[in-house]
């Protein structure tokens, strides 16, 4: 495979063929009927850096890890993946390893402010010793957590009389002189002298430490709080593996890993006066590559890359990523759809792509003039913005992701849908899948093709309307507003996706 998206141009020409999805597993699958708890929905997802372990967040505060099975030989072990002779199928397959309460619901009485036990957002660190290490955050609180293997051991054979009841009896019986039970009552010290009786002791025993089993723990190391007067929209590990940043609405902070109790204030968009607020942060991430180095994006649709060798206080960007405004298109809606739900580097730290309402755009952090592609994800919407903004659906926040690399891109939308498009030179790859069993099951719909400007538009969607909350394509398909694919995460090192549709996790192989 390529290692980024900078060595996708050695792709053959009209770029790589497009991937046919397969399901592969599903974990939490609700049956025809059943009522979903609203603290079972997935909320966060992530793989760590390897792909052999995942980690989903949900609205309910807890933590569920699972771990790659295919990778493992008869006794448990990791095998490397380089040596290993795979029958031509394979894929890769996950089961459950352990789970954990990682949040508490909690109550500001200063602000008398209720704060969600909902987890935003995952990130896995470096792990040492054989132990999952990651990163949790609410809106309010982030959380360090370390999860291995823990022996669980009990203390056996002890001296218990047997014609007692277990644990009612004396520790040796009668076999012990009255003198020796005063010289031992009085710690060792005593006036008279005393001798074992014949034979000695032949009760008296040492108790035994034994194993019984070895049990997944999970230990909050860290708490990270008391930083933020907003809520945390996004955290990120450098690749220096000493220190995160974490993001609100105004201010990006950035922790060392070993200090709990003290952070540093890197970027403040918040102006003297709240009334000339125009725009707030919505997502942060590291350069991958770069410890220095890190970008946000902005409710007006732009992203800043910063350098923290500057200044302490990162207030001037070195690169301005937006894309002009066409002229007679602006609109009530132009800036909540503008508004940039998540970003993402590539592994390369060539490319940074992001995620507005209705786009997915590709951008070459050396050239800030504009995206070299953008993505269609729902152009057909346009026509019922109205209607979205009145039930709230157009403040929904998108993730999206790129595959290891880069030749790919993928983001969620309605109908539990999800999208993958090709971004390599000349790719027309545009596949919608659907998250169930049958993935492919809405190839109706029609994709636009990339463009570079959003009042241009390749692809001609017809525009239809259906109920209040459907929209409906140029193929007559219907989409619900109200089932949507918020969350996902591609493999870092294959062609596999992991997606959550409410509290059930898909995952698809290619």
């Amino acid at each position: 495979m390529n290692n980024g998206g900078a060595e996708a141009a050695v792709a053959p020409v009209g770029g790589p063929q497009p991937l046919e999805w397969k399901f592969s597993q599903v974990f939490g699958e609700r049956t025809a009927g059943e009522e979903i708890q609203d603290v079972d929905i997935i909320s966060a997802i992530e793989f760590n850096r390897t792909g052999d372990h995942l980690a989903t967040g949900d609205r309910g505060g807890r933590v569920v890890l699972f771990e790659r099975t295919d990778t493992l030989d008869h006794v448990g072990q990791r095998r490397d993946l380089e040596k290993m002779d795979y029958p031509i199928n394979r894929h890769p397959l996950f089961r459950y390893k352990t789970e954990f309460q990682s949040h508490e619901p909690e109550f500001d009485y200063l602000k008398s402010l209720e704060i969600e036990e909902k987890i935003n957002k995952i990130r896995w660190c470096q792990s040492a010793y054989g132990a999952l290490s990651l990163l949790s955050t609410n809106d309010k609180t982030i959380k360090f957590w370390k999860v291995q293997e823990k022996q669980v051991k009990k203390v056996c054979d002890l001296n218990v009389d047997s014609t007692k009841a277990m644990g009612n009896g004396p520790i040796v019986g009668s076999s012990i002189s009255t003198s020796s039970k005063q010289y031992m009552a009085n710690g060792g010290c005593t006036s008279n002298d005393f001798s074992l009786p014949n034979g000695g002791l032949p009760s008296l025993r040492l108790p035994m430490v034994t194993t019984l089993e070895t049990k997944l723990m999970a230990r909050c190391r860290r708490i990270y709080s008391h930083a933020h007067d907003y809520h945390i929209n996004s955290i990120s590990n450098n690749s220096d593996g000493e220190t995160f940043i974490s993001a609100d609405d105004l201010r990006i902070n950035l922790w060392n890993l070993e200090i709990s109790n003290q952070s540093f204030n890197i970027v403040d968009v918040k102006p003297a006066n709240m009334e000339d607020l125009t725009e707030v942060i919505t997502s942060a991430e590291f350069h991958p590559i770069h410890c220095n180095m890190l970008a946000y994006s902005s409710s007006k649709g732009s992203i800043r890359l910063v350098d923290m060798r500057q200044s302490a206080l990162c207030d001037i960007h070195i690169k301005l990523f937006e894309e002009q405004e066409a002229p007679g298109s602006r609109s009530f809606f132009t800036d909540i759809i503008a508004s940039i739900s998540d970003i993402k580097f590539a592994k390369d730290g060539r490319h940074i792509l992001s995620r507005d309402y209705l786009t997915l755009k590709l951008w070459d952090i050396n050239m800030d003039s504009g995206p070299v592609a953008t993505f269609q994800v729902h152009e057909y919407l346009r026509p019922k913005l109205c209607d979205l903004y009145e039930n709230d659906s157009i403040f929904d926040k998108f993730e999206c992701c790129l595959s290891g690399d880069g030749l790919r891109v993928a983001t969620g939308s309605y109908s539990n849908l999800f999208r993958v498009f090709g971004c390599s030179e000349g790719s027309k790859e545009a596949t919608t899948l659907e998250a169930n069993k049958n993935p492919m099951r809405r190839q109706g719909l029609t994709a636009s093709r990339p463009s570079r400007s959003l009042g241009s538009p390749s692809g001609v969607v017809r525009r239809g309307k259906g109920a209040d909350n459907s929209a409906v394509d140029a193929n007559g398909n219907t989409f619900d507003f109200t089932t949507k694919l918020l969350h996902l995460a591609w493999h870092p090192t294959e062609n596999s996706i992991a997606c959550a549709a409410s509290n059930s996790l898909y995952m698809y192989y290619a």
